[in-house]
């Protein structure tokens, strides 16, 4: 069964990619990879010079940034809005005067609402991946010299290390997301 993340909902958050020479030496470290840490065939993937659409094996989720853009934003959202509540009943108990002061509805309006576009921020950041722009480069970059790449969507963090050290093991220059 395939676990979403509880954050972008997206299957797999993090990846990790080694460049290596050779399509056949990519291939067989592949199928290594995939049979040393039990992945299915869909989660270690082989980027080569003459794949017409090469994103799709770095970042092949099918729903695709939209469905990240509308979950990170939402469950974000909620978040801020809540640490916003949080902050305002701590700043109100404190008996911090200008918020006691303060009508209480605008006061809990500004806190808690600026706690939510804090947290839509949060949820842009999430969005935007930047993490995966110096992953996609360096392939990109390889694909470009003529050199392949074994891609591996891990589940979980100890998965991606798992897959790191395995590909370290045979030489690749890696490269992995957070």
């Amino acid at each position: 069964m395939d676990i979403l993340s509880s954050v972008t909902g997206e299957l797999s958050d993090s990846k990790v990619a080694a460049v290596f020479d050779g399509e056949q030496e990519a291939r067989l470290i592949a199928r290594q990879t995939q049979r040393t840490l039990g992945l299915s065939s869909g989660k270690v993937q082989v980027v080569t010079p003459h794949d017409a659409r090469p994103g799709r094996k770095m970042e092949p989720e099918d729903r695709g940034i939209f469905r990240t853009l509308v979950i990170a934003h939402y469950k974000l959202g909620l978040v801020g809005i809540g640490l916003g509540l949080l902050l305002y009943v701590t700043l109100y108990a404190a008996g911090l005067e200008a918020v006691v002061a303060s009508c209480l509805s605008l006061a809990a309006a500004l806190i808690i609402g600026y706690g939510g576009v804090f947290g839509l921020m949060a949820g842009g950041l999430v969005t935007l991946r930047p993490d995966h722009s110096p992953y996609v480069a360096k392939i990109r970059a390889a694909l470009k010299e003529g050199r392949c790449a074994v891609v591996v969507h891990a589940h979980d963090d100890d998965e991606r290390d798992r897959a790191r050290d395995v590909l370290a093991a045979h030489g690749g220059e890696t490269i992995r997301t957070l």
